[in-house]
């Protein structure tokens, strides 16, 4: 009753009660961003426990070298696509740029034996390898960089660009190889895909490196924090100097440009490239980001986010294969794990700026974005949903 009386008759009480609940909600620990930021990080352990534990062949040197090799070639494209969904775009033609990034190159290493589409080992043409290399790069980033240059001069959604550009490429890759397989391969070029440094395959090393680069440029340099105040706000960006449109484009043509190593990385490993090579890789990279924490609204993300959701998908698939889980089952899960991931995301967003608006702050939440943003975004998940029907027979 004291106490009471006495708050009564304080005039400052209330201020003091108010500073007293601000600190104490500032001092709390937000469990949810904690497990937002490192959920993915603890589900994967908690899978390589559980399936090591359901088979013991899953830790051996042999599976786990075959986990990153494959991780690396998805993982290669997702980082990639980190760079376009941090400003809040999307890109649906990574597969058939890869194909047809694969199959040039692999025209070029075998000398121009367009009639036969092999390689004979006596020819001497050992070093074509060098030029199908750089034709494969150059194809990626030219097919990147012009969906960047048709989505900010023509101002058209990336959804629609990359959608066309998704069957403009498999076209052209049809037409380069006549529908048929390009094959045999010197060495040298199956030794981008088969071959190890130190007892570490090539493919993981170049995803390595390429995470390594990737996320010194998205946070040291200027182009980096452009990326992620392009997909936070891009009118802001814009007002505050950014060339927005470059940025855009920009990150188009990083992608294409790992699109083109992967279509040569995935030729070298199979000593085969094919028509068909890519397809339905957009719903697993993709998913790779998402899972990573990279918001699809833009703005928010990492690249060791992405390397860590590329990587639990991997262990994911492969430890369902070990099960004898039917293939059916795993785009399955895959569609289920997009859709939480993408869900889980919206709450903690909302959740935050919840917050921010209790304790009267600025909000740092990537931006709702425009009605026309909102329209693609949903026409992009329609047609996810659309690719993992398909994708089940």
């Amino acid at each position: 009753m004291t106490n009471k009386a006495e708050a009564s008759t304080d005039p400052a009480a209330p201020q003091r009660l108010e500073e007293d609940s601000t600190a104490a909600r500032q001092s709390s620990i937000d469990w949810m961003g904690v497990l937002a930021k490192f959920a993915p990080l603890i589900f994967l352990v908690v899978l390589v426990i559980v399936f090591a534990l359901i088979n013991d062949r899953f830790v051996s040197p042999r599976n786990i070298s075959n986990i990153l090799t494959e991780v690396s070639i998805f993982g290669l494209l997702a980082v990639g696509m980190t760079f376009v969904i941090l400003t809040a775009g999307i890109d649906l033609s990574v597969g058939s740029t890869l194909a047809c990034a694969g199959i040039v190159a692999a025209v070029v290493a075998t000398g121009g034996q367009a009639e036969s589409f092999s390689l004979d080992s006596a020819s001497g043409a050992a070093t074509w390898w060098v030029w199908a290399f750089l034709v494969s790069i150059l194809v990626g980033t030219a097919a990147g960089a012009v969906q960047g240059a048709a989505t900010t001069i023509f101002s058209v959604p990336p959804f629609v660009v990359t959608l066309g550009g998704m069957s403009l490429f498999r076209g052209i890759t049809l037409l380069v190889s006549d529908g048929g397989p390009v094959s045999g391969f010197d060495d040298s070029y199956r030794w981008w895909g088969r071959g190890d440094v130190l007892g570490l395959p090539v493919p993981v090393i170049l995803f390595l490196l390429s995470i390594f680069i990737s996320w010194f440029v998205l946070k040291y340099t200027r182009f980096g924090r452009s990326v992620y105040a392009v997909g936070a706000n891009p009118e802001a960006a814009r007002l505050s100097g950014i060339n927005v449109k470059l940025v855009v484009a920009s990150v188009y043509t990083i992608t294409g440009f790992f699109a083109g190593l992967v279509g040569f990385v995935l030729s070298a490993r199979l000593n085969s490239a094919e028509a068909v090579a890519g397809i339905g890789y957009e719903l697993r990279v993709i998913a790779s980001v998402v899972i990573g924490g990279t918001s699809l609204f833009g703005g928010v993300g990492s690249i060791f986010g992405t390397a860590i959701g590329a990587l639990l998908i991997g262990v994911l698939l492969n430890g369902l294969v070990m099960m004898n889980v039917q293939s059916f089952w795993q785009q399955v899960v895959i569609g289920i794990i997009i859709v939480a991931a993408v869900a889980f995301d919206t709450y903690v967003k909302s959740r935050s700026r919840k917050s921010c608006r209790l304790e009267g702050r600025p909000c740092g939440c990537a931006r709702s974005g425009s009605s026309a943003h909102t329209a693609w975004r949903r026409i992009v998940l329609f047609k996810l949903k659309i690719m993992w029907i398909e994708s089940v027979p």
